[in-house]
């Protein structure tokens, strides 16, 4: 497109009306290279303005690898035997969590399976202890589908965020993705139920995964307008073994890329994270995600003794500049493209006036 026609999209997707259907069919028809670097650099500017050119960390305390679940894309399905299941217990989550403050972190994200044994009274109290060591530091959580009553008592304990990937917008394409116990009526319902409840609130989606069309991310993009998440986690798909996408290919990072663009310039206050799952498709995918507008990195502070059995994917990234031990790796990464790491909470602030023209 010449860029007269690219401006004219970007300052439509800038308004504060719901960006129309046809406007998303046209973004996301086969853009050309330099569609998508002209959208990254406006999408750079916009992520400047609003955050400065510093990245929140955030610590990632991976607490559980069994799950109630059999989703077909997830390496932490009940039904996959060659899984290798840990919980941690809350002595221990409490531990990463004094590990993590003493390096600096003002977040600490404990992320799981939907574990029985993990339940919202038992997560409550641990995020209660979490909590009463360190109140000024932010909790957020990303257990799956709950009760609204499971939130609502998650959120009295003092959780402050709550990240549930959407995955897909589109109902059948869920049903492809997802066992028959699962929906995507249900999924929706628990984002907006966050959103009432107080919380910010993290959508998002797979890009590449099994059966995904055009129409699918089109539909992502109009149901996250809906939303108006605070959060918003997007990457690519990878396949992992006992799955029965086991031999499917990875999802394109290109397209992963320019998406976050287009999230950026539409959300433009949003927290956006640079995925571990770019980064292990592509060495430079952090720096590359932040250059296309994301403005989060959450290095891993799971026990090294667990680390490495938290297997939602092959090939998970969670040593070097993505480990909470490797920070200096990750600033020297950062610094080489003009970036630098910001310790703050970095929480949601808004940004209207800068949000829409």
């Amino acid at each position: 497109m010449e860029k007269r026609e690219l401006d004219a999209l970007v300052e439509i997707l800038s308004r504060k009306e719901p960006v129309p259907e046809e406007v998303w069919n046209l973004l996301l028809a086969a853009p050309s290279v330099s569609d998508r670097e002209y959208l990254a650099m406006r999408a750079r500017e916009v992520a400047q303005a609003c955050f400065g050119k510093g990245v929140y960390v955030r610590a990632l305390i991976e607490i559980s690898s069994y799950c109630r679940n059999n989703c077909r894309y997830c390496g932490l399905r009940c039904s996959n035997g060659d899984a290798r299941r840990y919980r941690l217990s809350k002595g221990e989550i409490v531990d990463s969590c004094r590990k993590g403050a003493a390096l600096g972190f003002n977040t600490f994200v404990l992320q799981g399976g939907e574990d029985p044994v993990q339940n919202d009274a038992w997560l409550a109290d641990a995020v209660a202890a979490i909590k009463a060591e360190f109140p000024e530091k932010a909790v957020t959580l990303s257990v799956g589908e709950r009760s609204s009553e499971g939130y609502a008592l998650l959120r009295s304990a003092g959780a402050d965020r709550y990240l549930l990937r959407h995955e897909t917008a589109d109902e059948e394409h869920y049903a492809f993705l997802h066992p028959q116990t699962m929906s995507v009526v249900n999924r929706k319902q628990c984002l907006y139920e966050l959103k009432r409840l107080g919380y910010q609130a993290g959508a998002g989606m797979m890009v590449g995964s099994p059966g995904q069309e055009t129409r699918h991310l089109v539909a992502d993009m109009m149901f996250l307008d809906s939303l108006k998440p605070q959060m918003i986690g997007i990457g690519p798909f990878i396949p992992a073994k006992g799955t029965p996408f086991a031999g499917e290919k990875s999802g394109n990072v290109e397209q992963v890329l320019y998406l976050i663009s287009l999230l950026r310039l539409r959300f433009r206050s949003a927290l956006i994270p640079a995925t571990t799952a770019l980064a292990t498709l592509c060495s430079d995918g952090t720096e590359r995600a932040v250059l296309a507008g994301a403005n989060v990195v959450m290095p891993n502070l799971t026990p090294l003794e667990a680390r490495d059995k938290y297997t939602i994917y092959d090939n998970k990234k969670s040593n070097g500049s993505e480990s909470a031990e490797q920070l200096s790796l990750l600033e020297e990464k950062l610094s080489g493209i003009g970036y630098h790491i910001d310790y703050g909470r970095g929480d949601y602030e808004g940004f209207e006036k800068l949000r829409y023209v």
